[in-house]
């Protein structure tokens, strides 16, 4: 006897959800650009680490990785990345709070260890006071970002990080916040405390402090 074909109105709730779970899967595999690989399956979180997890970590839901306010840690790709093309899409809530760890090691705080993009809704009042390489778009605490390019809170920005030897280029919703060579660092106090900055290849993290914010159509593309 075959199965029973509802209406998609008629359909009972368990098999709309998994329904829901499988076009959401479908389309974040499907967003890949050619010459880019996902990162995220769009349904579990399946090749990353959870490293000094807080809380319930990370989540997924409806096709994004979620970091809930009371959640957090550093979520790690398993896989090491060098030279790449980075694609990602987040949303941030009020006074939103994250990162994205390039070149990082499990071990250790991945902004020193490694190098982290700011993720911040730096309009807030809370950050009315905080340094320039703190904004969001910036290498964190070694390049400052150009700023204007981060949209309002609960709508999606688009990331797109180039990291190809000793140059990083950050791309925010369309324009380049940063291009910067990071052998123009040359402060020897900046150098001992951004060991990170010398590391030629590390994983990718999302590194989250209880804060709400989401990722989504995570894509990375290799360079030689």
């Amino acid at each position: 006897m075959t199965g029973m074909c509802y209406p998609s109105s008629m359909r009972p709730p368990g098999v709309q959800s998994a329904l829901a779970a499988f076009l959401l899967a479908a389309a974040a595999l499907a967003a890949a650009e050619p010459g880019f690989a996902p990162l995220f399956n769009g349904k579990n979180l399946d090749g990353w680490r959870l490293v000094g997890g807080v809380g319930p970590g990370y989540v997924v839901r409806d096709g994004a990785i979620v970091c809930p306010p009371d959640g957090g840690g550093n979520l790690f790709t398993e896989k090491e990345y060098a030279n790449f093309v980075l694609r990602l899409e987040f949303k941030l809530s009020p006074a939103g709070n994250n990162g994205v760890g390039l070149r990082a090691p499990y071990q250790g705080d991945a902004a020193y260890q490694g190098m982290e993009i700011q993720v911040l809704d730096d309009p807030d009042p809370e950050y009315k006071d905080i340094r320039p390489a703190q904004h969001c778009g910036s290498v964190y605490d070694v390049f400052p970002a150009k700023q204007g390019a981060l949209k309002p809170t609960g709508e999606w920005n688009q990331y797109e990080i180039t990291a190809n030897g000793r140059r990083v280029t950050i791309v925010l919703n369309g324009q380049t916040v940063v291009d910067a060579d990071l052998d123009t660092v040359k402060d020897p106090q900046a150098l001992r405390r951004h060991p990170g900055l010398a590391r030629a290849t590390g994983h990718i993290g999302l590194l989250g402090h209880k804060s709400h914010v989401e990722f989504r159509n995570i894509q990375i593309k290799e360079l030689p």
